[in-house]
């Protein structure tokens, strides 16, 4: 079976100041993406679908891309502002771009079996990229009354960062396990999740971090939410297609069933500069305690 890691790696991270899915993170010079590769692979995922923009292709492929040459297949899709269904004509001040949503979809045409989504710049753990794989190989072969797709639930708590306010899918769970809504939630500090009755947020929350396992039933849902953002937002400057709005449109029409896969994977995100160096303090504990060679390819 051919499973998918679908990395988005078209932004450029304009808070951090920098291309930052090729900053070096681990103890060799490892990117945090080299070790959402590495656990992927080790899970079961065979295949690479980058999805980056043209203006940065060379040096993503030479930096990054040439990194699993001959280790796992690797392809490439582009995100670009004016890639746009039929008949939709790009706004003349439309600069920002459309979104997670708007990559994954213009990946479609290089997906036609089970696939996985992550952000290039996040660090979500081994047992995360296991959960996945299981799912997708036990779910291909069932026949659903509506599609089921999976997202992998990350405690909020673990996911904050010290140095400035954080964006969150905030989940709602049923009690068997069934995602019910997200809501992108901006603005989240880490004063404001705890225990105490002036808190905002329990740590345990679930939260979405953009780790999602899909099939292909799910494109023509995709397509479905893109077009109906493209007639009410098309001409917004700003406004984004982001994957959980539209995972969340679906669910409030019950097209669609997603299971959340709780994880206690760690993860580290690098959102401010300021981050780096704890999240290659936490890589290299784990290096430490032998859960990654260094260095990471041999």
């Amino acid at each position: 079976m051919e499973l998918t890691l679908v990395v988005l790696a078209a932004g450029m991270g304009s808070r951090y100041g920098g291309l930052k899915q090729v900053d070096p993170m681990g103890p060799s010079g490892e990117t945090v993406l080299d070790y959402s590769v590495y656990d992927a692979v080790r899970a079961g995922f065979n295949r690479i679908l980058f999805i980056i923009r043209r203006d940065f292709e060379t040096e993503f492929r030479t930096t990054v891309g040439a990194r699993f040459a001959g280790m796992v297949s690797v392809d490439y899709a582009f995100q670009s502002l004016d890639a746009l269904p039929s008949g939709h004509v790009l706004s003349a001040g439309r600069v920002k771009p459309w979104g997670t949503g708007h990559a994954v979809w213009c990946a479609r045409e290089a997906l036609k079996g089970p696939f996985a989504v992550v952000n290039a710049d996040d660090f979500y753990g081994a047992g995360s990229f296991v959960q996945l794989a299981i799912f997708l190989k036990k779910s291909l072969p069932l026949k659903f009354s509506k599609p089921e797709f999976a997202m992998v639930g990350f405690r909020l708590g673990k996911t904050l960062s010290e140095h400035g306010a954080v964006s969150r899918g905030v989940c709602t769970v049923d009690v068997k396990g069934y995602l019910r809504d997200v809501e992108e939630t901006t603005g989240i500090l880490a004063a404001e999740v705890g225990t105490g009755p002036s808190a905002k947020y329990a740590p345990e929350t679930q939260v979405s971090m953009n780790c999602w396992g899909f099939t292909s039933e799910f494109l023509p849902h995709l397509h479905e939410r893109w077009l109906a953002f493209l007639k009410e937002h098309g001409s917004s400057e700003k406004t984004e297609f982001y994957l959980p709005f539209a995972v969340n449109d679906l669910l409030k029409a019950s097209t669609i069933r997603v299971h959340v896969l709780p994880t206690e994977s760690e993860w580290f995100g690098v959102t401010y500069r300021e981050d780096k160096p704890r999240v290659q303090a936490a890589i290299n504990a784990l290096v430490a305690k032998g859960e990654y060679p260094s260095p990471l390819w041999k």
